[in-house]
């Protein structure tokens, strides 16, 4: 009996010597299906994961707005997010109930695109032409749904304008409803190219509607994380000229008590495996340790700020 008990305490010993020093769990809020951010953010746990012994990373699906709300709350410590709505969190703007004080900064990823994408037998060539159509975005609070209200907004417009409004958590859902004829517009903000917004054009002729002068100026006055960009001619099936789009950043936000040893290595992680997120959003190709610490009006985590300026991008 006493050899059995000796055995087990030593087998319980070489075990806790065998476990890793640093254990942790923290949960990763990423995006809807159809999106970037939820191949991304596997990629991402697969890096994080390598880099950090111990550290396991749960995904969950979310939304740029739902994810800076879910850190604040501690329902994830770690999630993807746009940029100029995270700001609006910083400041306690809607659809945020009060100020973000525990969201941090982690590093920028890419561009992003709020694109406004219509069936082109719908004749929608401006925001003006949205009076009275049928439309699908995201559900209510999300970062494209969120847009959408302001743009119709800033043309004399609400969503009681049109004639019929779906909300989708899900893009594959969104372009499902495209195909079949129950919805003659869809919104979303993402990548471009927009692996969804291919799959609609395999089906449909659409075209891609663009933000005009006067709603980008007024925009932006409203909240200068929002700027103009260009969904290149040649980025999806038949278009044929460059088209004016609302852009913002797309970045990576954490707990501002994550460790910062933790977040130190995740964002030395992310900086020397850019080709490897790049594998699974182009637009990530060519991203810098300076670009990743661009100041966006968010504070950053202790940990990402003495990577960057360990490797002289602050």
């Amino acid at each position: 009996m006493r050899n059995a008990i000796a055995g087990a305490v030593a087998l319980a010993c070489a075990a806790v010597l065998a476990a890793p020093a640093h254990a942790e769990q923290i949960t990763f809020m990423t995006g809807p299906q159809g999106g970037s951010w939820i191949p991304l953010g596997g990629a991402l746990k697969n890096l994080w994961e390598k880099a950090v012994p111990g550290l396991s990373i749960q995904e969950t699906p979310g939304a740029g707005i739902a994810n800076v709300r879910g850190v604040e709350e501690n329902k994830a410590q770690v999630g993807f997010a746009n940029s100029a709505t995270t700001v609006d969190g910083i400041e306690g703007r809607a659809p945020y109930p009060a100020k973000t004080t525990h969201v941090c900064q982690v590093a920028n990823l890419y561009p992003q695109y709020f694109q406004v994408v219509a069936l082109k037998d719908a004749n929608v060539k401006s925001f003006a032409d949205l009076k009275g159509k049928s439309l699908v975005t995201q559900p209510k609070g999300n970062t494209g749904e969120i847009l959408t209200g302001l743009v119709l907004k800033l043309n004399g417009m609400s969503y009681a304008s049109l004639s019929k409004t779906n909300y989708q958590a899900a893009y594959t859902d969104a372009v499902g409803m495209m195909k079949d004829g129950h919805a003659q517009v869809f919104t979303l903000g993402t990548t471009s190219p927009a692996s969804a917004v291919m799959d609609l054009a395999s089906a449909r002729d659409i075209d891609l509607v663009p933000v005009d002068d006067k709603t980008m100026t007024d925009l932006h006055k409203m909240n200068p994380g929002y700027v103009k960009m260009h969904i290149k001619a040649g980025t999806y099936p038949k278009q044929d000229r460059d088209v004016a789009a609302i852009g913002y950043s797309t970045h990576i936000v954490a707990r501002c008590d994550l460790p910062e040893k933790t977040v130190y290595e995740m964002t030395k992680a992310m900086a020397t495996h850019i080709d490897d997120m790049a594998a699974v959003v182009k637009p990530i190709h060519g991203l810098t340790a300076k670009d990743m610490a661009v100041d966006i009006g968010v504070p950053f985590h202790k940990g990402a700020l003495k990577y960057y300026k360990e490797v002289g991008a602050l």
